[in-house]
């Protein structure tokens, strides 16, 4: 059984600078620093990968960076990296011409190019590590449902990975964007105006797991909104999921403390000042750092034809080289050895990638 040590708070830092605490406003101002065009070389570079995946015959599911050899692209990969683990969190890669590719054809691409940034991870209890991201009549009254099989406005929140990566297929009719925000500019400000609420955020909270509970755990994990865990700050947070694990017997209560620090967690992340929106486009590869970074997406009106919904790949990655996380992360992680870690397991968890 895990047990949890409230965390020392002493040595919190004052602010947290660096390139991750950033502002929406400033990102909005200055697309140059999220937003990379592929070249027609690179673009190449990929479909020739992708060409020779196929050709093996194998499942999606299969697919290494051996099996997908990259050449010039192979530079940009290494600074994407670098990015996303000490950088801003963010970028989307942007001229990919989805539009003359087959679903399988975008997908070997898609988890190619995953595959030289880290290590897939299960996506659910079915052991999917290509999710689709699109609206199947989900209810969001159900405390076992998905937002993101909705068209409602989701929160901003982290996904259970290092790193979470989309690549549009088909955008809605309307809606539908794309919000980021950094947690440690949210930090900073808590920090500056209301610290007493800050530190509630850093108690084990309940969040639910939404009936994908792995053999012998409980059916909520008791992590963190914030941890401080070797002189880096790392976000856990699912708002929706936090309210609904009120409901099991035996998870932590929220105080009025926590439920207004939550709130103001809320607040300040819709902050225009603090967060920033993009409408991805058919094409688009965008990948975020879940764990200095929260994303969220706006509510959306589909297409009435079927062929032409809203459809977006998701891929959830373990990075080499990432940060330490704190022992709490076990229980959403299982393991939190670097580079092999994250996902959702349970016993009926068989690793494949679904291309519809």
């Amino acid at each position: 059984m895990l047990i949890h040590v409230r965390q020392d708070l002493t040595d919190l830092p004052v602010r947290i600078t660096g390139p991750a605490a950033w502002l929406g406003k400033d990102m909005a101002e200055t697309p140059d620093a999220w937003l990379y065009q592929l070249s027609p070389i690179e673009i190449a570079d990929l479909e020739n990968a992708a060409r020779h995946f196929l050709s093996l015959g194998r499942d999606i599911g299969e697919i290494t960076k051996e099996t997908f050899p990259l050449t010039t692209f192979s530079t940009h990969v290494r600074r994407l990296s670098g990015k996303l683990l000490a950088g801003a969190g963010i970028e989307v890669l942007r001229g990919l011409p989805i539009a003359g590719y087959t679903q399988e054809f975008a997908a070997a691409i898609f988890c190619g190019l995953g595959a030289h940034l880290g290590s897939a991870r299960s996506q659910n209890a079915q052991g999917h590590i290509l999710g689709h991201v699109r609206d199947i009549g989900g209810d969001v009254s159900d405390p076992n449902s998905r937002i993101y099989q909705t068209c409602e406005r989701q929160t901003f929140h982290t996904d259970s990975a290092d790193v979470v990566g989309l690549l549009c297929i088909q955008e809605a009719k309307q809606g539908g964007r794309s919000l980021l925000v950094s947690a440690e500019s949210i930090y900073n400000r808590m920090k500056a105006e209301r610290p007493d609420l800050l530190e509630k955020l850093f108690d084990p909270i309940a969040t639910d797991r939404r009936g994908e509970i792995p053999e012998g755990a409980k059916p909520f994990m008791e992590i963190p909104v914030l941890n401080w865990h070797m002189g880096r700050l790392t976000v856990f947070y699912q708002r929706q999921y936090i309210d609904s694990a009120q409901r099991f017997d035996g998870a932590m209560r929220l105080t009025k403390d926590h439920v207004e620090a939550l709130d103001m967690f809320d607040a300040l992340a819709n902050d225009p000042e603090l967060c920033f929106g993009m409408q991805l486009e058919p094409g688009d590869m965008q990948f975020v750092y879940n764990h200095s970074q929260l994303h969220d997406r706006t509510g959306f009106l589909d297409w009435p034809d079927p062929a032409k919904r809203r459809h977006l790949m998701r891929l959830w990655l373990s990075i080499d080289g990432d940060r330490p996380l704190p022992e709490c992360f076990k229980e959403r992680y299982g393991s939190i050895t670097i580079g092999n870690r994250g996902g959702i397991i349970t016993k009926e968890t068989k690793l494949h990638a679904p291309i519809d």
